[in-house]
């Protein structure tokens, strides 16, 4: 009998530690912030003092065209479209090699391809660069669409129609890829714009822009506009696709009032929006809806992305208000274009979209409209007599993103040092002398809940979750194997330890 109990106890003993190790957790990279010391490899150059004025609400604007900072210098120094993303030329290594770099605000790491790809005319060489130096760490990461891996490494890197100075940064040398770098366009690598929180191989690792306020004295902020409204993605031409202006705004790059929304966690730049309009039509909808699992700001991703819920009723408003009957689905998810003999634009046939964002002042809110020339998309003729369009809107299963659709629409401040995110009327997103987005308010929040954001758990409080798990499996391990060791010495009468006394039998009722 005792033998018979003891191999019992040995048999589950076994089979659980074996099910223990054999468990898979999901675990979201979140690590906690901190300092990556990019200093101590190389020397750095003197900082480079600005002269900032305000506008009186915090907002650094150019004080001198002549001065020691001049944003006008940054004006139109970017190139693309919202089809192939935008980018800006920067100058890296010793001596310099310049490369096209994707600028995106949703992500943290600057990666530039290391090696060479099918669809990259160059990359950046380390061994040509006298002041690189590699840290011996690998680094990967991956997208809504793509990834690559690389090492990690140091060197110096300047833009040249960007703040004066040259820095040194985190860089990451791609060296292998898959369905990141892709036919026709014209950027070798990709500026992460975020916060530390989502750098990889984690937060230890101090992005660029951080690098950039460090080293040069900048104010913390950057800000962003994207001309490509209404231009076709697969024009052979690159456009003035628009200005990355560091240290400040730009005034002569929107028109009236800037409106502004907090920045409800520094992670990605998310915002809180409050209700979605197709047309006059309110969703009306809960808006956690709209901010499940987060609502985001990122010039890295083409389309306005919903929430599955959020975007099948827009589709289903903008059917009600449509003038075109018995729509194909293909357009709603992206798998047909919608053509036009050529010269009939469809714009007509389809309302505006509007989204409000909780202001400052969290008892309001601001709304942003774009009319349809920025979502119904021109893409390429058939043969010579159409005019084809594509839907600038999908569906999204890991939450809302505002992306180049609608920020080809506003002048978009990201104020990092005040925690909030700025929109202003592009003064680039006009079509035959008609502007084509809007931003009116305040209007009152008290109709939506103090909290929108409230949604699933987001991914840091995933990462405690996950880890908590792993912590109750090892200290399941850990009883058992001291059950192992030291057995308990409780007999019953007969003097025999029964499966009834059993620690492990009772911690598994």
């Amino acid at each position: 009998m005792a033998r018979t109990a003891s191999l019992s106890i040995w048999a589950f003993a076994l089979s659980l530690y074996f099910g223990v190790t054999m468990c898979h957790f999901s675990i979201p990279l979140r690590i906690y912030t901190g300092k990556y010391n990019i200093s101590s490899a190389l020397d750095l150059a003197p900082l480079r003092q600005v002269a900032l004025t305000s506008d009186g609400n915090g907002l650094s604007l150019a004080s001198d065209p002549t001065g020691t900072v001049n944003f006008l210098d940054m004006v139109n120094n970017l190139q693309g479209d919202s089809g192939r993303g935008y980018y800006i030329e920067m100058s890296i290594g010793t001596p310099a090699q310049k490369l096209n770099i994707l600028v995106d605000t949703g992500s943290s790491n600057f990666a530039v391809a290391a090696a060479a790809h099918p669809f990259i005319t160059h990359y950046f060489n380390t061994a040509l660069s006298s002041t690189y130096q590699s840290t011996g760490r690998n680094v990967a990461v991956r997208y809504t669409q793509g990834n690559w891996e690389g090492e990690l490494g140091l060197d110096r890197v300047s833009i040249p129609k960007g703040p004066n100075g040259t820095i040194i940064v985190n860089i990451a040398a791609i060296l292998s890829s898959e369905g990141f770098f892709l036919p026709g366009v014209n950027w070798q690598g990709i500026l992460g714009l975020a916060y530390p929180m989502l750098a990889r191989p984690d937060s230890s690792l101090e992005p660029f822009f951080n690098s950039v306020v460090q080293q040069l004295g900048i104010p913390d902020i950057f800000s962003l506009q994207m001309c490509g409204a209404g231009l076709s993605a697969s024009s052979t031409a690159d456009p003035a696709g628009g200005s990355l202006v560091m240290g400040g705004a730009e005034p002569t790059l929107y028109r009236g009032s800037v409106w502004y929304t907090p920045i409800v966690e520094e992670w990605y730049y998310q915002v809180e929006v409050l209700k979605l309009e197709v047309g006059d039509q309110n969703l009306d909808l809960d808006c956690r809806e709209y901010n499940m699992d987060k609502a985001i700001v990122d010039s890295g991703t083409t389309l306005l992305r919903l929430p599955v819920n959020v975007f099948n009723a827009v589709v289903e408003a903008i059917t009600r208000s449509s003038l075109i009957q018995d729509f194909s689905s293909g357009f709603w998810d992206g798998t047909k274009l919608a053509c036009w003999m050529k010269g009939e634009t469809p714009w007509r046939f389809f309302p505006k979209l509007s989204i409000y964002l909780r202001a400052t002042n969290s008892s309001q809110s601001f709304r942003i409209t774009i009319l349809p020339q920025l979502y119904i998309q021109p893409i390429t003729d058939v043969d010579g007599t159409l005019d084809c369009f594509r839907f600038g809107v999908s569906s999204s299963a890991n939450g809302l993103v505002i992306g180049a659709t609608v920020m080809e629409g506003f002048y978009v401040v990201f104020d990092r040092a005040q925690r909030r995110l700025g929109f202003a009327l592009s003064s680039c997103a006009v079509n035959g002398g008609a502007a084509l987005s809007e931003i009116a308010g305040p209007f009152s929040a008290a109709d939506v809940a103090a909290n929108c954001s409230g949604g699933a758990p987001k991914e840091p409080l995933l990462w405690v979750i996950s880890y908590a798990l792993m912590a109750v499996c090892a200290l399941i391990l850990i009883i058992l194997l001291l059950l192992l060791v030291l057995p308990c010495r409780r007999r019953d009468r007969f003097g025999e330890i029964t499966d009834e006394s059993s620690l492990v039998r009772h911690r598994i009722k």
